[in-house]
C-alpha cells in the first residue's frame, strides 16, 4: 500500500492557450469537433505542428462529411481566437502557410475498434496501453492544488488579455506554483512563477501588474500565509514568443493536461483523438471513477489505473490505489469498480455514459487549454455515483 509523503514542497506548471504546443492541441481538437458534428462515428487522429507562420496537419481521419469540412478555415479561426492576429507576432491568422497531409484511417485498425467487426465482435480499445485517473480532496475541484492554481492563474490572465485590461499582454505564457505540504495536506504557497509574452514595455511595470493579478487569484485559496516568492518574467524580457519563439506539437504537454505530475501517467496524449482512442476516453473515465470515490469520502486520494489490448473490449486490469487513505481496502474498491454495477470500462460503454461522441455544452477544443480535469463543464467531472458508493460503507 502506498504511503503519503507528509512534509514536502510540490510544484506544478500550466501553459496558456497561446503556448505553441497548446496552439497545436486546440487546432487538432477543433478538427475533431468538426468531424464529430458531421459524423459522430468519425475516427480522428490529427496531429499539428506550428512554427514561424506555418501550420502543418498530418494524420488519419475517417469521416463521412470530411469533404464538407475546410480544415484551413478551422485553423485560421483557432489561431485568430487565441490572439495571433498581427503580423508583428510572426505567426498570424491572416498570413500563415498551411500544409495538410490528412488521410483515411488504416482498415486494419478500424476493424478492431468498430463494433461488429474484428475477432471479438464488440468495440475494442483503439490501442494498447494503460491510463490513469486521479482525484484528491485538496481542492473543491478534487484536483491537486499546485496544478489547479497554476491553471487558475493563466485562465485569469487570458481573460484580462482578451478584455484589454492589460493591453501589452500577448498570447504565450506559463505559470508555476509551489506548495508546502504539512501532514500530507497543502499548507501554504511558497513560490509563484509567471512568464508572459508582452510588448516591449518596462519589466517593472509587468512585474507589478502581474503580481497584483496573482495575489487576487490566489487569495481565496487559503494558502497565502507566509511571504511568497514571485518570479515574473525572470529572464528579464519575453517579447519573442508563440510559434515564432518555439515550434509546437500536438500532445507535448501531457502533465499539464492531467495532474501536474501528481500520481502516474500512462504516456498517452489526448488532443486530436476521437473517443475510440482509449488513451483519451479511458483516462477521462478513470478520472470520473477516482473523483466519485473521493467525493463519496471513501478516500482522501485515489488513483485508478486501467489497461487494454488493442481491439479487445474488456480491460486487461483495473487497479485502485488510495495511498493508505481509503475507508475500504483497495482490493474491495477494485471489485466495486470492475464489477460493472456502477462503472463499465469497456470502450463502447464508457463512451456512451460520458456522451463523448456528441458533446453537449462543451467541445473537445475546450479541453485543450487550462487542463482536461477539474472543470465542471466536462461530463467526466460529474459526481453522480456518490450515493451508490457511500452505500458500500454500511
Amino acid at each position: 500500500m502506498s504511503k503519503i509523503r507528509v512534509d514536502h514542497v510540490f510544484t506544478s506548471e500550466s501553459v496558456s492557450e497561446g503556448h505553441p504546443d497548446k496552439v497545436c492541441d486546440q487546432i487538432s481538437d477543433a478538427i475533431l469537433d468538426a468531424c464529430l458534428k458531421k459524423d459522430s462515428e468519425s475516427r480522428v487522429a490529427c496531429e499539428t505542428l506550428v512554427t514561424t507562420n506555418l501550420v502543418v496537419n498530418a494524420g488519419e481521419i475517417s469521416c463521412s462529411g470530411w469533404d464538407q469540412i475546410d480544415p484551413y478555415a478551422l485553423v485560421k479561426e483557432v489561431v485568430r481566437d487565441i490572439g495571433y492576429d498581427h503580423e508583428k507576432l510572426k505567426f498570424c491568422a491572416d498570413t500563415f502557410e498551411y500544409i495538410c497531409r490528412l488521410h483515411k484511417q488504416s482498415a486494419d485498425i478500424s476493424q478492431g475498434v468498430t463494433a461488429g467487426e474484428g475477432l471479438f465482435q464488440a468495440q475494442g480499445a483503439g490501442d494498447q496501453g494503460m491510463m490513469f485517473g486521479y482525484a484528491s480532496n485538496e481542492t473543491d475541484a478534487l484536483m491537486p492544488a499546485p496544478v489547479y492554481y497554476s491553471h487558475l492563474l493563466l485562465d485569469e490572465l487570458q481573460k484580462i488579455r482578451k478584455a484589454g485590461s492589460i493591453p501589452y499582454l500577448r498570447p504565450d505564457s506559463k505559470s508555476q506554483v509551489s506548495i508546502q505540504y504539512v501532514n500530507g495536506q497543502p499548507d501554504h504557497i511558497t513560490a509563484v512563477v509567471i512568464s508572459h509574452q508582452t510588448d516591449d514595455v518596462p519589466l517593472e511595470q509587468i512585474q507589478a501588474d502581474l503580481k497584483v493579478v496573482a495575489e487576487t487569484v490566489l487569495a481565496p485559496s487559503g494558502l497565502v500565509k507566509d511571504n511568497i516568492e514571485y518570479f515574473i518574467n525572470p529572464t528579464g524580457k519575453f517579447v519573442i514568443g508563440g510559434p515564432h519563439g518555439d515550434a509546437g506539437l500536438t500532445g507535448r504537454k501531457i502533465i499539464v493536461d492531467t495532474y501536474g505530475g501528481v500520481g502516474s501517467h500512462g504516456g498517452g496524449a489526448f488532443s486530436g483523438k476521437d473517443p475510440s482512442k482509449v488513451d483519451r476516453s479511458a483516462a477521462y473515465y478513470a478520472r470520473y471513477v477516482a473523483k466519485n470515490i473521493v467525493a463519496a469520502n471513501l478516500a482522501r486520494k485515489c488513483e485508478v489505473q486501467v489497461a487494454y489490448a488493442i481491439g479487445v473490449a474488456e480491460p486487461l486490469s483495473i487497479n485502485v490505489d488510495t495511498y493508505g487513505t481509503g475507508k475500504l481496502e483497495d482490493s474491495e474498491l477494485e471489485v466495486i469498480v470492475a464489477s460493472k454495477e456502477l462503472f463499465d470500462f469497456r470502450p463502447a460503454a464508457l463512451i456512451q455514459e460520458l456522451g463523448l461522441l456528441e458533446p453537449k455544452g462543451w467541445s473537445y477544443r475546450d479541453t485543450a487549454a487550462y487542463g482536461h480535469f477539474g472543470r465542471d463543464q466536462f461530463p467526466w467531472e460529474k459526481t453522480d455515483k456518490v450515493s451508490a458508493l457511500k452505500a458500500f460503507l454500511k
